[in-house]
């Protein structure tokens, strides 16, 4: 993983520039793993923003992936669900061509991370899982074994289009 000391991170972009304070960001999600009460939460905000910003991601978000699937892999109790649906949208966005190319030196670290995500989901498969969470680990899951087209669709999923499919109503 590219460390988070590393100059290199000036180099990489998110949304809004140069990466350099995606490091930080991720510091502070290290230090703050548990569910959040709202999407405006930080740090999952700033993250959200910069590195899947309106289904776009960029070099920044290749390099972050892997930590964010780090530090799943080292929390203890429940962690918020989108330390699955931020690797998994990020994924989506990447083979949907929304993004960059992923960087030489994130290749190895980023393609690791996304097989880490099953082994993830085994980790917290004790903790409590709302709606959303279960719909990010699914997501999660079907990334990490190549079925895209079904992440995106769990992603997207509500309760109005899960009331459509248990009742039959589709256009």
């Amino acid at each position: 993983m590219l460390s988070l000391s590393d100059p290199r991170w000036k180099e990489l972009r998110h949304a809004y520039g140069e990466a350099a304070d995606v490091p930080n960001l991720l510091q502070a999600l290290a230090s703050s793993t548990g569910p959040k009460a709202d999407f405006r939460d930080e740090p999952w905000f700033s993250l959200w923003s910069r590195l899947c910003h309106q289904g776009d991601v960029y070099t920044a978000s290749y390099a972050a992936l892997p930590h964010i699937v780090h530090i799943a892999s080292e929390a203890d109790g429940p962690v918020d669900f989108s330390f699955f649906a931020l690797p998994a949208a990020v994924e989506i966005a990447r083979q949907a061509g929304r993004g960059p190319e992923i960087p030489e030196v994130c290749v190895d670290d980023y393609r690791r991370a996304l097989e880490q995500l099953v082994e993830n989901v085994s980790l917290h498969r004790n903790d409590s899982w709302d709606r959303s969470m279960l719909l990010a680990v699914a997501a999660a899951q079907a990334v990490a074994k190549g079925h895209i087209d079904i992440a995106e669709a769990l992603l997207n999923l509500d309760a109005d289009g899960i009331a459509k499919i248990n009742n039959d109503e589709f256009d």
